[in-house]
């Protein structure tokens, strides 16, 4: 059986991730910041009649990071064979009211801590000749949105780092995958709409923010999850698999001049506003 490592499994996405792949045959290790959504984690797998460990980790700490890793090592007798680097956050908001220690945090925790676990694991990776790592980035890490300027900062990040790291252990057993979901129904996504800052430069965008998102009808977690299943029973995994629609068209936006893409995004705006 082999054993995946999740990151940030207790809610939205990691958590339908953690669940799936336990359903179908994965030893899972789902990480958790608090013990109590640990503990309501293995609930609901128990429920389901499905088996997962859960493992302390916060991935802006790196003696948490470090611990996690010790831990998982000793649950599999030498490392998980996939890493599914999933824990982040949102800050909404205009790059003039999001607070510079929000920035970092959402910096911290999207990018830096994925690459701090990632650092960790591929060293028995190599030892066994194999093994996956599987990066949760997302829409914004294909283009910039407006009033989600750090999110899309460290998705985009992710994606060039990512891309490095997938050279870099080219031959070698590892494969490294991106997985780039749109507008995903999570918890994620609501909080960052409830906690949208007021702002007086740009007054009724809150509505037109939450307007827009309701207008696409973003699909569940469950989604993403069957897409990174796909990526982990893959012989030749892709680098990169796109899941909904937003995802799916983003390419366009990335070859569109930037002058009609930010006249589309002023419109949607403008339109959800009225």
């Amino acid at each position: 059986m082999r054993t995946v490592a999740v990151t940030g499994a207790t809610s939205g996405i990691g958590r339908a991730v953690a669940l799936d792949l336990a359903a179908h045959g994965f030893h899972v290790i789902a990480t958790a910041r608090d013990p109590e959504k640990a503990e309501k984690l293995s609930a609901r797998a128990a429920e389901a009649d499905l088996t997962l460990s859960t493992v302390m980790l916060d991935v802006t700490d790196p003696a948490s990071c470090q611990d996690a890793v010790t831990r998982i090592d000793e649950l599999t007798e030498g490392g998980a064979w996939a890493l599914v680097n999933n824990a982040g956050i949102a800050r909404a908001g205009a790059v003039e009211d999001v607070s510079e220690h929000d920035a970092r945090a959402v910096l911290e925790t999207n990018l830096i801590g994925a690459a701090r676990m990632t650092r960790l694991v591929l060293p028995g990776m190599r030892r066994r000749g194999q093994g996956r790592i599987v990066q949760m980035s997302s829409l914004g890490g294909l283009v910039s949105v407006p009033f989600n300027a750090w999110y899309c900062a460290g998705k985009h990040a992710l994606e060039t780092l990512t891309d490095s790291l997938r050279m870099e252990t080219a031959g070698s057993g590892i494969h490294v995958t991106l997985i780039e979901p749109g507008f995903i129904d999570t918890p994620m996504l609501s909080d960052a709409l409830e906690h949208f800052p007021a702002s007086a430069h740009h007054p009724g965008v809150h509505d037109a923010v939450r307007g827009l998102v309701a207008w696409m009808k973003p699909p569940g977690p469950e989604t993403v999850a069957r897409v990174v299943r796909r990526a982990l029973t893959a012989t030749s995994p892709r680098r990169r698999y796109r899941v909904g629609p937003a995802a799916t068209l983003a390419p366009l936006a990335r070859c569109a001049p930037a002058a009609l893409t930010d006249r589309v995004s002023q419109a949607l705006l403008r339109a959800h506003r009225l």
